[in-house]
């Protein structure tokens, strides 16, 4: 590999390692300060989060912002660079903008993939782990709305649907059960009531108790059958058959379409928040080439106020482009627009603007 293009390598790949080990120490620091209260209010100790929970908090941090740690670190050393004047003396060698360009297509290619990898098959990992405690770090209200009772209205099937009305996800146990199952003409031909349903996990079933069944049978006549116990398997573990919106993120990239592949099979249309996390996974890499293009164009150039200008525009536009990935993700949840679209918008608007400043400064 040419000098330069070991120089400039490695400049990106170290202003980046300095700027993710700054980010961690900082954001830690800040985050341990404020959680502590409650982390310590449910029975946990500040030390035994910093090993259990922080690290994995750490990668689901560093690989959702990375993009924009990307693109803030090339325009602080290409800045630096362009204020020595180290560009105007290598293109004054003779090497063209975009031999110049050449290492960072090739860094950002490298981050990408790595995040790209990382996004599919090691970040879920992280958040199984993450999302355990992550609970415990919620105000007393949020938390309450993950581990309290909720009510739960399902459909296994288009046919078969499942109803309790106070279900607690922690303890993997409701109160007032209900099972109904429709002919294909939508008329309720079985029907399965208990006080009580809860999750055996040696038997991988579901238990009912105090149940009533009825099941339609010829001459508009019913078949009646109650107990005190019965178990029931659904096919399903409790967290498939009740998902919450931070399963998708524990899945791997096959294990998530396989679960949306099962949801559509039930019939359950609202799978925003799946197709959001299953699309970002792959937008999110890809803009950190987007990025460092753009940064690239913004600040290879000398120019009045020097760095100090560079990463004022640079931080705005990184305001910018996660303020609109947060905000169409909220509005691909209330159905507005498709995920595709959504979680690609971003990338579909910075990367035509990328060329044009690209292009534009190459022929400068």
């Amino acid at each position: 590999m040419p000098i330069i293009d070991r120089y400039i390598i490695k400049k990106f790949l170290g202003t980046l390692g300095f700027m993710l080990l700054l980010l961690s120490i900082i954001v830690v620091v800040i985050d341990v300060q404020s959680k502590s209260p409650r982390i310590e209010g449910n029975g946990f100790t500040v030390g035994y989060f910093l090993v259990h929970f922080y690290p994995f908090w750490m990668i689901y941090l560093v690989i959702t912002f990375m993009s924009i740690l990307v693109f803030i670190s090339v325009i602080y050393f290409t800045s630096r660079m362009a204020n020595n004047t180290e560009i105007v003396a290598i293109i004054s060698s003779g090497a063209s903008f975009h031999r110049f360009a050449r290492p960072y297509f090739i860094a950002s290619a490298i981050i990408a993939l790595f995040a790209l990898a990382t996004n599919h098959f090691i970040l879920p990992w992280a958040n199984v782990e993450k999302n355990k405690l992550e609970v415990y770090t919620y105000s007393e209200g949020n938390r309450e709305k993950i581990l309290g009772n909720v009510e739960i209205a399902t459909q296994l099937s288009p046919t078969e649907y499942i109803f309790i009305n106070n279900y607690n996800r922690k303890e993997k146990r409701g109160s007032s059960f209900l099972f109904q199952k429709f002919d294909k003409n939508r008329k309720l031909i079985e029907e399965t009531s208990a006080n009580e349903i809860f999750w055996d996990a040696k038997k991988k079933k579901f238990t009912i108790s105090a149940y009533l069944h009825r099941k339609a049978s010829v001459n508009e006549s019913e078949i009646l059958a109650n107990g005190d116990t019965k178990d029931l398997d659904f096919g399903h573990s409790p967290e498939e058959l009740f998902p919450d919106e931070l399963l998708g993120q524990t899945k791997t990239t096959p294990e998530l379409l396989k679960l949306i592949r099962q949801e559509k099979e039930k019939g359950n249309k609202n799978l925003n928040f799946f197709l959001n996390e299953l699309y970002q996974r792959t937008s999110m890499p890809v803009s950190i080439i987007v990025l460092s293009i753009l940064a690239l164009s913004l600040s290879s150039q000398k120019k009045r106020g020097g760095l100090g200008a560079n990463l004022a525009i640079g931080i705005s536009l990184a305001f910018i482009f996660v303020f609109s990935f947060e905000v169409l993700k909220v509005v691909s949840e209330n159905n507005t627009i498709s995920p595709l679209l959504a979680m690609w918008l971003p990338n579909i608007i910075f990367a035509p603007l990328a060329a044009f400043l690209y292009f534009k400064r190459a022929n400068q």
